[in-house]
């Protein structure tokens, strides 16, 4: 993924990637022991079998072993008995194995993305992140479920037919066990080559996950543009390109495939044919030579399959290594190992001392420049400016989503990077500019704010946040689902539902980043009340582009390219005649204008 820090892209040795995994599977021993125990005994069972033709073949068919040949063939239905009950269990046991690890491995890494900080998201795509999680997963549920139980079948039967073999033709073994390593070194080399095309199609796949993401989000903006056909087009060819890097994958793990299989029973069909001259010349029996070959047959086959199953588990180590950059990934901003605790009740104090920040994926350009500002308990502060002069950031600093470069924030008297950044948000209520609205229920949606809270105390809350009345009028009012980001609700309904989440959380500091820029006029007042019974006591900081919603503060901020320009009340700020005043003009000059036009 390019999006990702290159140094955890290196190349690792074929299978490698796969020992972080390793651990996920060890949490399952018993299991690992049950599943080792069937295959011994279905790998043992198979390996009775040549015994038996052997015999068969040389005795059975004899006047002297005539009364033998019953007694062999029902040997043989208790091995067949044998080796259909074992390799069942086998079968279950390991599925259900790779599907239990799979289930841990993807919990796990959701788990570590919600402890990444947003720096990660920001140069991440989340389509791509989506695809790591089922994809990806995938692949490595094949590979701890069905590939590493054939490629342990397949090691047994391949080590006890070698050994057996030994026992049977010392002669004919040699020139198998001689063939073995002409064999294994090309498709070990393959292998590698496997693997590189496997990470490659998986980063295509991934890809083209992404911008189905992004354009099934955005399909809305997409019809209204009437970009449905051009869109179409890309995702076809991220598609194409997705398949034709599954393609040379595939290329190679057939070339693979096919040349072991063709060197390892070219193998066989020579030794055969070499054992056939000895039951000639009388110096090995027919049935001693049948034991052989088929054991021989035995070890050929594992040997071709083992190479088949190398391919595949060198495309879940591709897997594997994506999932482990997830996994690697340390987010830059940690819980401290002795956080300092906040203290109890919280003031709700909040200082900021000479800040410089920079975004990191904007690092040359600066957000803020020595800022510095404090909110005694209580207060009400506005902040307003133009866009883009670092309004938003200040609140993105205070939640601690980034550290600054330079400068100290400090929430009720603890530096933040000092305390645990739990325990700093819990203290902190937000309504963001874009709110998010979760695809599940209205009441699940509010009460996300604090998830033990009673219905009771989600109806209040919506009260206060001027919602009550739209969500009564929903087909299932507090149990509607109300559909991915909250598609079937208008912004200003949106923008209610965070509202009551805030209010439904009570944190004793407020964080308003436009909260009621999204309602109509009578909507605003409405909720503009609730937030003014809410506000009372608690410290506030608002953020608002529309100058009329701040007029009640006790204190306003008015920020221009990452710096205070200018302090004070409304009234003040006014008599300055400074930037505030400017902004001021024209926007209530624009609605006076719009208020006429109107009329």
């Amino acid at each position: 993924m390019a999006d990702l820090p290159d140094q955890q892209r290196r190349s690792k040795a074929a299978l490698s990637a796969l020992k972080p995994l390793i651990p996920y599977g060890l949490a399952y021993k018993g299991r690992i022991a049950g599943a080792l125990a069937a295959l011994v005994m279905a790998s043992a069972a198979t390996l009775v079998v040549p015994i038996a033709v052997r015999r068969v073949v040389d005795f059975g068919f004899s006047e002297e072993g005539h009364a033998y040949i019953n007694a062999y063939f029902a040997l043989l239905i208790v091995v067949v008995a044998v080796l259909a009950l074992s390799s069942a269990l086998r079968y279950y046991l390991v599925i259900t194995l790779g599907e239990r690890v799979v289930a841990d491995l993807r919990s796990a890494v959701f788990r570590h993305l919600t402890s990444l900080d947003p720096a990660f998201f920001d140069q991440t795509k989340s389509g791509e992140i989506v695809s790591r999680l089922t994809a990806d997963t995938t692949q490595v549920k094949a590979a701890f479920g069905v590939s590493i139980s054939i490629a342990l079948r397949n090691i047994f039967l391949f080590s006890g037919a070698v050994v057996l073999m030994v026992i049977t033709s010392p002669k004919l073994s040699a020139l198998v066990l001689l063939a073995i390593p002409v064999i294994v070194l090309p498709l070990v080399l393959s292998g590698r080559a496997v693997r590189r095309r496997s990470r490659a199609a998986q980063d295509r796949l991934a890809d083209a996950s992404a911008y189905a993401a992004e354009a099934i989000g955005a399909v809305r903006t997409m019809q209204a543009f009437g970009m449905e056909s051009l869109t179409a087009s890309r995702f076809a060819l991220a598609a194409e390109e997705a398949f034709d890097a599954a393609r040379l994958s595939t290329t190679m793990r057939a070339f693979l495939t096919g040349a072991g299989i063709f060197m390892v029973s070219a193998s066989v069909v020579a030794v055969l044919w070499y054992g056939a001259q000895d039951v000639l010349a009388g110096e090995m029996t027919g049935g001693r030579l049948s034991q052989f070959v088929l054991y021989a047959v035995f070890a050929a086959s594992s040997l071709g399959q083992l190479s088949e199953v190398y391919g595949e588990l060198s495309q879940a180590a591709g897997a594997a290594e994506r999932l482990g950059e997830i996994l690697a990934a340390r987010p830059a901003i940690e819980r401290p190992r002795e956080p300092k605790l906040l203290p109890e009740p919280s003031p709700g104090t909040v200082a900021f001392g000479d800040v410089h920040f920079a975004y990191p994926t904007r690092s040359e350009q600066r957000a803020l420049h020595g800022l510095s500002f404090s909110v005694a308990s209580g207060e009400r502060v506005a902040i307003v400016g133009p866009s883009g002069a670092g309004k938003s950031t200040i609140l993105q600093l205070l939640l601690r989503f980034y550290d600054p470069q330079w400068g100290s924030i400090r929430v009720d008297g603890v530096p933040i990077p000092e305390a645990d950044p739990s325990s700093l948000r819990a203290r902190m209520a937000l309504v963001p500019q874009e709110p998010t609205i979760f695809a599940a229920s209205v009441l699940d949606n509010i009460r996300y704010g604090r998830p033990e809270a009673s219905e009771e105390e989600v109806r209040r809350a919506a009260e206060l946040a001027s919602a009550h009345g739209f969500i009564q009028a929903l087909p299932q009012g507090y149990e509607t689902l109300i559909g991915e980001r909250g598609v079937t609700l208008s912004g200003g309904q949106r923008q209610r539902l965070a509202i009551a989440r805030a209010i439904l959380k009570d944190a004793p500091i407020l964080l308003l980043d436009e909260a009621t820029s999204a309602l109509d006029a009578e909507s605003e007042r409405k909720v503009q009340e609730a937030l003014d019974r809410l506000m009372e006591g608690r410290t506030t900081l608002v953020i608002a582009h529309r100058l009329a919603t701040v007029r009640s503060a006790d204190r306003i901020l008015v920020m221009d390219k990452g710096q205070i320009v200018e302090e004070g009340t409304h009234e003040t700020l006014l008599h300055k005649d400074g930037l505030y005043a400017r902004l001021a003009r024209l926007q209530f000059t624009g609605e006076r204008e719009r208020e006429l036009a109107a009329e």
